[in-house]
């Protein structure tokens, strides 16, 4: 299902970039996933958040495109595909 998640976000014709610092959290809705809420206060469901970085409460300055196209699972926030991502001190 990620995958299939994945290319549909790439081929998308239109692709918002957003650039913003966050936390990451572990939602426990629907058997449980991380997300990222940014310091803006925007909910962000990434498809493709590497496992260094699913850590509960940890900061992180991101870049990735939003994937209008598409309807998660989660229900939870803007789905988005991470291309860049780093860790705050």
């Amino acid at each position: 299902l990620v995958i299939l998640l994945f290319i549909g976000c790439e081929m998308s014709q239109k692709q918002d970039i957003v650039s913003e610092r966050g936390t990451v959290k572990y939602i426990d809705l629907d058997g449980g996933f991380y997300g990222i809420i940014s310091d803006s206060s925007k909910n962000y469901d990434p498809i493709n958040l590497s496992q260094e970085f699913q850590k509960n409460n940890l900061r992180v300055s991101f870049k990735a495109i939003i994937c209008e196209d598409m309807v998660g699972i989660h229900m939870w926030g803007t789905i988005v595909e991470i291309v860049r991502i780093e860790k705050l001190d």
